[in-house]
């Protein structure tokens, strides 16, 4: 299969394996009550575990990223879906709170980070050209997990106990994730004898690992990161508890859920082609503004129908441009350190993430309401949408230093 071609196997491969891996992390939620009731585990201790595991995949996402850099994304991803699956097997036979919380948290989290940064830190190296479409395709496949895995979950604790449920899990993870790990190559300018002509035509192509770090560009990165994501956890995890407190019933308050994950894929197809056609960074900086006000509009609704409604437009925005920040990582930075690069912005991301569960329930138990949640959010967004604004590619071509210079 010619090179061309091969592209989007790699595509394929990296939304496969995102969907199964974060499916399987996001599967929790599906078997909270389950192994609370067989258990007598209180279901925030559970719960916590899902903490853990952001952060897991906080500190794995970037030295996993500096190892696909320095080995290849295939032994990495091979591997994180090898301790995925084991993790899973073994959370089945967990028989203590904390040690369910340390191999949920630590393992599969870390697993799971395994899987996200070398990809998209791949499938960037693959594609000079339809990048932001090919890099949200990737993130699509992973949007798909709630769709997919969880009902996954939902039909297996309906027939097995969660023990043998998780087990299912586990050898689905195996079966699946393995064989497909071994079809990741390389980008082929990695690969090239011609390395080195390659590198002068990089941006940044004299670097060192030190220096990227320590850029504005990749510190903007980071700040945006955490607080785009910061800007989006609370809706994400807070609202259906929100519509509920509204008067509507459990089963409608869930489907708002499901609203906010299909137009999620719209989005993060529509916001590739828009990368490509307009550029990461404008796209990216509008839909920070968007997102923002987005959040904000939760703040007004209460009928099922305007919780649909803001739930279509805020799932659009906030999954379309997750995947931009590769991207632009790409345009920036060399194609050598691109795992460690991506793999820091997702650390921030995940950083983000992890803080949008406790405010909400901060907020909620203090104020019993949740419209500050809300409004906070609004602000978040902003600051996103203000440091983005700030993002200035780096053209300079410093004097080339050897492919291996780490800093």
């Amino acid at each position: 299969m010619s090179r061309s071609h091969y592209r989007w196997v790699m595509v394929a491969a990296g939304g496969l394996l995102g969907c199964v891996a974060i499916g399987a992390m996001f599967s929790l939620p599906v078997f909270l009550r389950p192994i609370s009731r067989d258990t007598g585990w209180s279901i925030t201790g559970i719960s916590s575990a899902m903490t853990f595991g952001f952060l897991a995949m906080a500190v794995g996402s970037i030295v996993w990223g500096n190892l696909s850099d320095r080995f290849g994304p295939r032994l990495i991803v091979l591997i994180g879906s090898s301790v995925l699956a084991m993790a899973l097997a073994l959370l089945s036979r967990a028989t203590s709170l904390m040690e369910f919380q340390l191999i949920f948290g630590l393992v599969v989290g870390g697993a799971t980070a395994a899987i996200f940064a070398p990809m998209m830190a791949c499938v960037t190296g693959w594609f000079d050209t339809q990048r932001s479409l090919a890099v949200s395709l990737v993130s699509a496949g992973m949007g798909v997990a709630p769709m997919t895995m969880s009902p996954l979950a939902a039909h297996l604790i309906s027939n097995h106990d969660w023990r043998t449920s998780l087990q299912i899990l586990a050898a689905l993870a195996a079966v699946v994730m393995i064989p497909v790990a071994l079809l990741v190559r390389r980008p082929p300018a990695l690969e090239s004898p011609n390395i080195v002509r390659a590198a002068h035509e990089e941006p940044q192509s004299g670097i060192t690992l030190g220096q990227a770090t320590r850029s504005p560009q990749f510190i903007i990165l980071l700040l945006t990161n955490f607080c785009c994501c910061a800007t989006h956890s609370g809706p994400i995890f807070h609202t259906v508890s929100y519509a509920i407190s509204c008067g509507i019933p459990l089963a409608a308050a869930v489907s708002i859920y499901s609203v906010e994950g299909l137009a999620g894929l719209g989005g993060r197809v529509a916001f590739g082609f828009l990368g490509d056609r307009f550029g990461a960074k404008r796209v990216l900086v509008s839909g920070l503004l968007l997102q923002a006000f987005g959040a904000l509009a939760y703040f007004f609704v209460r009928q099922l129908t305007e919780f649909y409604a803001v739930a279509a437009l805020f799932g659009f925005i906030y999954a379309g441009i997750m995947p931009l920040y590769a991207v632009l990582a790409r345009e920036n930075f060399p194609l050598r350190m691109m795992g460690t690069i991506i793999g820091g912005t997702a650390m921030a991301g995940s950083l983000g993430m992890a803080t949008g569960p406790l405010a909400g329930g901060l907020i909620y138990d203090r104020l019993a309401s949740y419209g500050w949640l809300y409004i906070g959010a609004w602000g978040i967004g902003v600051a996103a949408f203000l440091i983005a604004l700030t993002f200035r590619p780096n053209t300079a071509r410093p004097t080339f230093e050897p492919a291996g210079a780490t800093g």
